[in-house]
C-alpha cells in the first residue's frame, strides 16, 4: 500500500523523501503508520527498478542534500496495475488499500472507478453474510458488549455499502450526463 501511495503522490508532483513522507502522513495515517525505516528504502527500490527517477538535488537542513523524485512512465503503469488489482488480503487491509485507492480516483477513467467501487461493494456484501453467519453461531454465547460491538460492526458496513452504492450513483450518473 506504502508503494502505491507513494507512486501516486509522485505522479501528482515531484517530491523528496521528507514531503513525501509529509504527504503520506497526512491521508494515510488512518490506515497504515508511515515511517523513514519505510520511506527511504522504498525510494531507493523504486528507483533502482526505474519506476522514479531524481530529476534534481536541493540544499537540505543541515547541508545534506535531498534528492527530488518524479515518478517514470514506467512508474505510472505500475501504479495503474495496482490501483486495478484486487489482491487476497484480510479484510482490515482491503478497506485500507481501498481508501488509498480511492484518494487517487481522480486519475482513473469513470469505468475504472465504477469497477473498483462495484469490487469493493460485492466484498462487503460478502463480510456482511460473514458477520450475519458468525453473529448467529454466537447469539446464546454473547454478553452485552460484544452484542454492541457486532452491532457497531454491522452499522459501519451498513454505512460504508450505501456510501459505496452512492458512490456507483454518481459515477454512472455522469456518465449519462456525458451521453446526453
Amino acid at each position: 500500500m506504502l508503494e502505491l501511495s507513494a507512486l501516486g503522490l509522485l505522479q501528482r508532483q515531484p517530491l523528496h523523501g521528507y514531503r513525501l513522507k509529509q504527504q503520506l502522513e497526512l491521508f494515510m495515517s488512518s490506515y497504515i503508520s508511515v515511517n523513514y525505516g519505510a520511506i527511504y528504502p522504498l525510494l531507493k527500490r523504486l528507483e533502482e527498478r526505474g519506476e522514479i527517477s531524481v530529476m534534481a538535488q536541493v540544499a537540505g537542513d543541515g547541508g545534506n542534500p535531498r534528492k527530488i523524485y518524479d515518478i517514470t512512465a514506467q512508474g505510472r503503469e505500475l501504479w495503474r496495475e495496482q490501483m486495478l488489482e484486487h489482491p487476497q488480503e484480510s479484510w482490515v487491509n482491503s478497506r485500507s488499500r481501498f481508501q488509498i485507492k480511492f484518494f487517487f480516483f481522480g486519475d482513473l477513467e469513470t469505468p475504472e472507478r465504477i469497477k473498483l467501487l462495484e469490487h469493493r461493494l460485492r466484498v462487503c456484501y460478502l463480510r456482511q453474510d460473514y458477520l450475519e453467519a458468525q453473529q448467529t453461531e454466537q447469539d446464546d454465547r454473547v454478553d452485552l458488549y460484544q452484542a454492541a460491538s457486532w452491532e457497531r460492526c454491522k452499522s459501519t458496513l451498513q454505512f460504508e455499502i450505501q456510501w459505496l452504492t452512492d458512490q456507483i450513483a454518481k459515477e454512472q450518473g455522469a456518465i449519462a450526463a456525458v451521453g446526453d
